[in-house]
């Protein structure tokens, strides 16, 4: 009988990857391609969608290659992807009208401000769990409806359609065929009403955008169809589906209320397994985690725009690395930052603050700040960071966190991550397999076809690659803590509304 393996499809901001899994979690092959990151004004951010969907066509083909089988060998296809990200297209020739805006684009961040100081403020975040923002699709497809000639026209005869990467890319994948997203990417939308699990009329109307198609929502773990006979050759099944962070979630094996992850990279992401239900809190966001065996999980989540991207900053930008591993011996070779804090708020603030207009902040230089110093304070934002967010689930919420699951790239990183342990005062668990968010869509496909037979089996294959305990006391810690908070209130409001820098 032949091996058989399971690919993760991981469509993401910088690159789009695809990896073979064995049963045992064994990477077979890996795949990986950039993308290339388009800045047409200052604050906007754009991706080819045709050139995403290359990528990832290229990047299972590399990483079949690499793995050394066919598409024979393989039982299904799980995706994950960035989220938020709107891909809108004509659904007559299945082309994008517009460029995709990503995540990190602000250019409706204004628009937003209006709808917050309405009364439709509360209503959205009532309906979908998120604090209004640009960061969400919902404003970004508006925009395409109003600013991109033709395509309002085209909506109302019912032929263009949005989608955020994962629908874009089961739609080329299946050949057009299906038009379907999961629980988990439509609760990012800000056009999903979290609580009747369907795409909310009020809000599409409220938006001036009710004529676009909307995807079929379907479960986690599920049927999206098959890819192409002429991609492969053979026809493999698309059976697992999930936002970037809710798959790295689930890749994480938290799959009981109160187990929590934090990702490290371009941006940074607490999430945490709320169960059965969904549970708004106070400067964080309630979403949908997975659909999974006819019931949807919920989840807590605070982003933070600016992680990872803020060591490549300091790699092309101010250009004082040449590469972000060199940022661990840098602030190794100091004591301190010599009193340095850097709040990267480049795009402005996310979770728990919500301020488009802080701008990036670097206080506390004096004559002997040196590049080390920068280096140590840019990895301490990211410890401050996890605590901004970790400490606010814990007040608004009433309930601990007994430990932090991370991953991401800077997890490699072990000054960093002791230091996150020190900062925010729990145990840090680094997992063994480190594509947990691949590994998460790799499951959810898994879980469908019995190539994995419960939740419970995989529990069992996460195991810990390395625990940070925390060393430093309380009161050292919070004093660093109390610090940051005063570095943060300088950065806000920064910049006036409508700036577009």
């Amino acid at each position: 009988m032949r091996k058989k393996y399971i690919i993760g499809i991981d469509s993401g901001t910088t690159s789009g990857r695809a990896l073979v899994f064995d049963k045992d979690l064994n990477i077979a092959g890996v795949g990986q391609e950039e993308i290339t990151q388009i800045y047409p004004k200052p604050g906007w951010v754009e991706h080819d969608a045709n050139e995403i969907w290359k990528v990832v066509k290229n990047s299972i083909m590399e990483a079949l290659v690499k793995a050394r089988c066919t598409a024979l060998d393989i039982e299904a296809i799980g995706i994950t992807n960035q989220r938020e990200t709107a891909v809108v297209w004509d659904l007559t020739t299945g082309q994008p009208v517009y460029n995709a805006i990503v995540w990190q684009d602000r250019r409706g961040a204004d628009f937003c401000e209006d709808i917050k100081e309405s009364e439709w403020g509360e209503i959205y975040r009532q309906k979908t769990g998120l604090n209004v923002d640009s960061y969400f699709s919902a404003t970004k497809v508006k925009w395409i409806m109003e600013n991109v000639p033709g395509v309002a026209e085209k909506a109302a005869k019912g032929e263009i359609a949005f989608g955020n990467v994962d629908t874009w890319l089961i739609y080329k994948l299946t050949g057009g065929k299906v038009f379907a997203t999961d629980y988990s990417n439509a609760a990012r939308s800000m056009l999903f009403n979290i609580n009747e699990l369907v795409w909310d009329k009020d809000i599409m109307e409220h938006l001036g955008i009710s004529d676009v198609k909307m995807a079929e929502v379907r479960p986690s773990s599920g049927s999206f169809g098959e890819t192409c006979s002429s991609l492969l050759g053979i026809s493999i099944p698309i059976c697992g589906n999930a936002g970037d962070q809710q798959a790295g979630l689930f890749g994480q094996a938290c799959f009981k209320e109160g187990m929590s992850k934090m990702t490290y990279g371009t941006a940074g992401v607490f999430t945490l397994c709320t169960g059965k239900k969904s549970v708004p809190l106070e400067g964080l966001t309630a979403s949908c985690f997975v659909g999974l065996n006819n019931e949807v999980l919920y989840e807590i989540e605070g982003v933070q725009f600016i992680v990872g991207a803020a060591v490549q900053w300091l790699r092309d930008g101010l250009k004082i690395i040449k590469k972000a591993s060199d940022t661990e011996a840098m602030a190794g070779s100091v004591d301190s930052t010599g009193g340095v804090y850097f709040v990267p708020a480049l795009s402005g603030l996310c979770a728990p603050y919500w301020d488009p207009y802080a701008r990036g902040t670097i206080i506390g230089i004096t004559g002997g700040t040196n590049e080390n110093h920068m280096a140590r304070a840019t990895l301490e934002s990211m410890a401050y960071q996890t605590r901004d967010v970790f400490d606010r689930y814990v007040q608004e919420s009433g309930n601990p966190i007994s430990c932090l699951r991370v991953d991401g790239g800077a997890v490699q990183n072990k000054w960093l991550m002791q230091f996150v342990a020190d900062i925010v005062g729990v145990p840090v668990l680094v997992p063994a397999v480190s594509e947990a968010t691949a590994l998460g869509a790799a499951w959810l496909a898994g879980l469908y076809t019995g190539f994995w037979s419960s939740l419970e089996e995989l529990s069992e294959l996460w195991k810990p690659a390395a625990e940070y305990q925390p060393k430093m006391s309380r009161e050292e810690a919070n004093r660093f803590y109390d610090e940051w908070l005063r570095a943060v209130e300088r950065s806000r409001s920064w910049v006036a509304r409508g700036t577009e820098a």
